[in-house]
């Protein structure tokens, strides 16, 4: 895959900040959007704009039939049984929110909710305060050698456990967890298994009737598509128990003066005008991706990540967070230099053009778990090189000795 080549298909990249060419290594966070993604979402403003499931006139059918189309390519995308087992939300952080309340029926005092330590803040408050609602207790696993500790996960799973929720990628450590595996594991106690796949869809090949998972949520800005669009998959029997937690229209069948019925899935859970240009800038980022290929991009991305993961090693005084190699670990690397604060080395490396996260990065009990306040964090993607992390280790060594640092 030829990074230098795609990189031509993202405008915002042809840009120097600070004058230097600009280098992006903060795609776990949001991911840049291809030209045809752009395109898409402009021809619908210009040529089809109105809503969908509403009118009768040659817009509204249009518009309709374009949203759901989008529906259709996101589940051939991640292998669903049926376009009505995707919903689509927000983001993930909306899905994850949908969950805990509409799973909430299923909960009482003494269950339990296994999550691990290595959770997005999406993936944990969520949860917290369904257990404050419900008097289920909120379990933890634990890391070994930076990967989640497997031994823990079987050994906490009970009769008592009710969901377990895990990112199948870690936005922290780049982790890749064995999903498959452990649906299985969660199953055979008669548990619910919620996976985020923020990190992971962007990524890795997806395939949720493969994964056995019972839900699966993800965002569309993180694998080159719009803000403001996600996607909330549950196998069709469990979202038709589901109590919808937002009301109004769209997702009403009759609305008489003292109650309402439902109308059917997908549209029972999306309340309202739906995120419909999103949705349509959503199917354009999965043409691109599918044009590509996602067993390619998989490869590039542990090709590159395991290019950065060498040459960071080699810089004195720097430390690695997660695994102790870069074998099972998707596109991102977070690390700290020895005595310098991760927002001043961002600092320093966005006047080298380069962009990278700093900060706790929505996992503030990982990183009080790992005993540091912050950490940064580089996260490649399709539009990436080698000759970018080769920028990266140069600006770092440029960093070390602008603040005179005695590693």
């Amino acid at each position: 895959m030829d990074g230098r080549q795609i990189q031509k298909d993202f405008p915002i990249l042809d840009q120097q900040v600070h004058e230097e060419d600009l280098v992006y290594l903060d795609s776990a966070a949001t991911s840049q959007k291809p030209r045809s993604v752009i395109e898409a979402m402009d021809r619908y403003y210009q040529e089809i704009n109105a809503n969908v499931h509403r009118g009768v006139h040659t817009l509204g059918e249009s518009a309709t039939q374009a949203y759901e189309e989008a529906r259709r390519k996101v589940a051939s995308f991640i292998g669903a049984a049926s376009e009505k087992e995707i919903i689509f939300t927000r983001g993930t952080t909306t899905g994850l929110n949908h969950l805990a309340r509409g799973l909430e029926a299923h909960l009482s005092p003494g269950d339990e909710i296994l999550i691990s330590v290595m959770e997005h803040h999406s993936n944990l408050v969520p949860w917290q305060q369904l257990c404050q609602r419900t008097g289920a207790r909120l379990v933890y696993v634990y890391l070994k050698e930076g990967r989640l500790d497997l031994d823990d996960l079987r050994a906490k799973l009970s009769p008592a456990t009710k969901i377990v929720s895990l990112a199948h990628v870690s936005n922290v450590l780049g982790v890749i967890n064995p999903i498959q595996e452990i649906a299985r594991w969660v199953h055979e106690v008669g548990a619910y298994l919620v996976v985020d796949g923020a990190q992971s869809l962007p990524h890795l090949p997806v395939q949720v009737q493969e994964m056995d998972v019972d839900f699966l949520v993800f965002s569309g800005h993180k694998m080159l598509g719009p803000t403001g669009i996600g996607v909330l998959y549950g196998k069709e029997t469990l979202l038709q128990e589901l109590e919808p937690v937002e009301f109004g229209g769209e997702m009403i069948d009759f609305v008489f003066e003292q109650e309402s019925t439902w109308t059917d899935l997908p549209w029972k859970l999306e309340a309202g005008t739906p995120p419909i240009v999103e949705a349509i800038g959503l199917e354009a980022a999965i043409d691109y991706l599918e044009d590509l290929g996602m067993a390619r991009l998989a490869a590039h991305d542990q090709e590159l990540v395991t290019y950065l993961w060498q040459e960071l090693q080699k810089v004195d005084g720097l430390e690695i967070y997660g695994p102790p190699s870069a074998e099972g670990r998707s596109g991102l690397v977070s690390f700290n230099l020895t005595g310098l604060h991760p927002h001043d080395v961002a600092t320093a490396l966005d006047y080298e053009g380069i962009a990278v996260r700093a900060g706790h990065h929505c996992a503030q009990p990982l990183l009080a778990y790992l005993g540091v306040p912050a950490m940064l964090r580089a996260s490649l993607y399709v539009y990436n090189t080698k000759e970018d992390c080769d920028r990266l280790i140069q600006a770092l060594e440029t960093t070390k000795e602008f603040f005179n640092g005695t590693f």
